[in-house]
């Protein structure tokens, strides 16, 4: 190859990146405005308890995951970050990392990969760590089932009690209506490499939502044993769910009411 077909390649190349850059950085600000008004003016939403996230220092916020595409996630970490203009960090599934735009954007919001590790680094540097302990079968269920929560991983509860971080539940309401789960299209999840791939509304519908953060919920000292630490995480893991669940029962009321 001569010098200058190389050069000609090269400089190719690197307009190519260059001209993927730009689209990827177009793409996110796009999503960022379009999440933007999903919040205030398509699902019109009301943030509750806001006060209960500490001021400073290290907590776990634990959330419902639900809605056929998982909305919830990007909107929560949207309004949190504005709201609190502190740094939150979403674990977020690995296959999250993957998506064109929405991938890239996470991460550059503070997203990272699930892993207990991540946790542990983010609460010992004094951050807010939001996770959806349901995972994705909180988006799998069917729209008969909405806002019922599936069982949660206890990992978060390992590390708040490793950390001594308060763990803050949180219910978000409105999802389940938005991206109601009609069905799944297994073929075109794997060829996708997804998870799964749901049969929904490919825009969001217009339902209202509301989130609510309760009060923190301090974790036990930590035991020496190892078998008694993992019944406390348990515990505590179990705690959260009731009290997460207690949580959307009685906002589902409260937001139905607001319709009125």
């Amino acid at each position: 190859m001569s010098e200058s077909l190389a050069d000609v390649i090269e400089v190719a190349g690197s307009e190519l990146r260059f001209l993927r850059g730009l689209l990827g950085a177009a793409g996110e600000n796009a999503w960022e405005r379009l999440l933007e008004w999903f919040i205030d003016e398509w699902f019109r939403l009301d943030v509750l308890g806001l006060e209960n996230i500490p001021a400073d220092g290290p907590a776990v916020l634990v959330s419902n995951h639900s809605g056929a595409w998982g909305l919830d996630a990007f909107v929560l970490q949207k309004v949190l970050r504005r709201s609190l203009r502190r740094e939150l960090h979403v674990l977020a599934a690995p296959f999250v990392f993957r998506l064109p735009v929405l991938g890239p954007y996470a991460a550059r919001m503070g997203a990272v990969p699930i892993d207990p590790r991540a946790a542990l680094k983010r609460l010992g540097d004094g951050d807010l760590v939001a996770v959806f302990p349901e995972g994705v079968s909180g988006l799998e269920k069917p729209f008969r089932d909405r806002y019922r929560l599936q069982e949660f991983n206890p990992g978060f509860a390992v590390a708040a009690l490793h950390t001594g971080a308060p763990v803050v539940p949180v219910g978000v309401i409105g999802a389940e209506e938005s991206s109601p789960k009609i069905g799944e299209l297994p073929a075109l999840a794997k060829f996708l490499d997804l998870p799964y791939f749901p049969l929904t509304s490919p825009f969001p519908l217009p339902a209202k939502w509301l989130i609510t953060i309760g009060e923190p919920i301090a974790p036990p000292e930590r035991p020496r044993n190892f078998g008694d630490r993992s019944a406390a995480a348990r515990r505590l893991c179990g705690e959260v769910r009731d009290t997460v669940q207690d949580m959307v029962d009685r906002e589902r009321v409260r937001r139905d009411g607001l319709l009125r």
